[in-house]
């Protein structure tokens, strides 16, 4: 049963809260907040808002009309165990305070009219959602950009990079070697119980975990997996993922990304995300005898993702990070193409379990740097589209496409290699985002041109280091 604002009041009570904190994200994808003294946390509060400014968060308003909205969601309040004082967290809506609408570049509100569509749409009632995002846990982490200087610089105590190294007292080894965190038991896994200690503090905000282990990358590559939820619910959960993880790191002297590809020469960090559709009790995407046991309706749903990919990945790999990871020839997804068990293709039909309840697609694209709201939306956008339009998927490739003959790869369709391709795809192929007035024209055209302006450009412009030790002496 959803909460009332009189629940809420109680939770903080029985929590002992001296403050609330209200969150809400901003269009990048970043949570931002604003907190007040528990008393002030009265019923009327969810009826009539907290005013903030508008034009100083990113992707929202310009300054002559800065004047917006926050209402909170009593659903999400949870006692945030992250902070000193008891803390009482609430995820935020957005509205116009002249209107008094949803705001239509709100993230969490375009999360609620893809529900709401696809429930309109008749083919089926809920969407599930299990993302799986990858992070690297640092020890160091220093960088700097000036007219006249640019680096970076990330260590760990567990990269092999530092096996040789004296500063730590005594070296003892057990330096994990490029490609081959995946996953040997500790000492080799040296992140086993930071790992733990976030697990167990996500439950505080009923973010419910399946697993977590080291991933494949040296220096701390990490994977916790959150269990499946219903679309908007289950971005929620990621952005507390990523406010739990990064705090926990933080209190332990380390440091968390979510960047797809800081190391050279190790693997990116993906955010593979599973997702299926339900009609009642019933799984629409199976279908026993069917292709790895998928309906006609799952495969259209595939048809609509590999064909709307250029343009999806603008929300699902929406930095100019990204395209490090997607680069042919390595072990990243870039294969616009369908497979059951084949982690080469794009599309993945997990085959752990043949039961309809297990029945679903992974589409391994997306990286833990979108905004999961606008992510997910768009990915359900583009899957409805498949079903309505029955976009036919092609052949699945049952076969390591890294392997394939050069005749035959060329043949297959990839993922395009950097953040000004996928912009002007997402520019030339839109309109299956605006059904249903999910996605709007307004969204479309101030995402293309945040993007472009702040991080397509500002890269583009500067060099960078590897470019000195190709070209100085040219």
């Amino acid at each position: 049963m959803p909460n009332t604002p009189k629940d809420v009041q109680k939770i903080a009570a029985d929590g002992g809260a001296q403050v609330v904190d209200f969150k809400f994200i901003d269009l990048p994808g970043v949570w931002q907040h604003f907190s007040i003294p528990v008393e002030d946390l009265e019923p009327d509060l969810f009826e009539d808002g907290l005013g903030f400014d508008g034009s100083s968060v990113r992707g929202f308003q310009q300054i002559q009309e800065s004047d917006m909205l926050l209402m909170p969601d009593p659903d999400t309040a949870f006692m945030d165990p992250m902070r000193e004082a008891p803390t009482l967290s609430i995820i935020c809506n957005v509205e116009d305070p002249l209107t008094r609408q949803p705001y239509s570049r709100d993230p969490r509100h375009i999360a609620k009219k893809a529900e709401s569509f696809l429930e309109s749409s008749g083919i089926a009632d809920t969407s599930y959602w299990g993302p799986e995002p990858e992070f690297y846990i640092f020890n160091d982490v220093r960088y700097s950009q000036s007219a006249n200087s640019g680096f970076y610089s990330v260590d760990s105590a567990e990269g092999t990079w530092n096996s040789g190294r004296e500063e730590e007292g005594g070296n003892l080894g057990y330096k994990l070697r490029h490609k081959e965190g995946y996953f040997p038991v500790p000492p080799a896994d040296s992140m086993q119980d930071i790992r733990t200690k976030m697990m167990l503090a996500m439950k505080a905000f009923d973010v419910k975990i399946e697993v977590h282990h080291h991933e494949v990358g040296t220096a701390g590559q990490a994977e916790i997996d959150m269990r499946y939820n219903s679309l908007t619910a289950m971005a929620d959960s990621v952005m507390y993922y990523k406010y739990v993880i990064r705090n926990v790191a933080k209190e332990n002297g380390l440091s968390v990304t979510f960047m797809p590809k800081p190391l050279y020469g190790d693997n990116g960090s993906g955010m593979h995300v599973h997702q299926s559709l339900w009609k009642g009790k019933s799984n629409v995407f199976f279908e026993e005898g069917g292709y790895a046991s998928l309906s006609e309706t799952a495969l259209h749903y595939i048809g609509g993702l590999l064909k709307h990919a250029p343009a999806l990945l603008a929300f699902t790999n929406p930095t100019t990070n990204s395209y490090r990871r997607l680069v042919p020839g390595y072990e990243a997804p870039v294969n616009l193409a369908y497979s059951m068990r084949n982690r080469s293709a794009a599309c993945r039909i997990p085959m752990y379990s043949q039961s309809e309840a297990a029945k679903r697609i992974e589409f391994r694209c997306p990286d833990p740097s979108c905004n999961p709201y606008l992510a997910f939306s768009a990915m359900l956008m583009a899957g409805l589209d498949g079903v309505v339009n029955k976009i036919d998927p092609g052949s699945a490739m049952d076969k390591n496409l890294y392997d394939l003959p050069p005749e035959e790869l060329a043949a297959v369709k990839t993922t395009p290699g950097s953040l000004g391709d996928v912009l002007n795809a997402l520019e030339d192929d839109h309109e299956f985002l605006l059904r249903g007035d999910v996605f709007t024209q307004d969204v479309v055209d101030t995402w293309i041109e945040y993007k472009r302006e702040n991080e397509l450009d500002a890269v583009n412009l500067r060099p960078v280091p590897y470019e000195f030790y190709l070209y100085y002496d040219l």
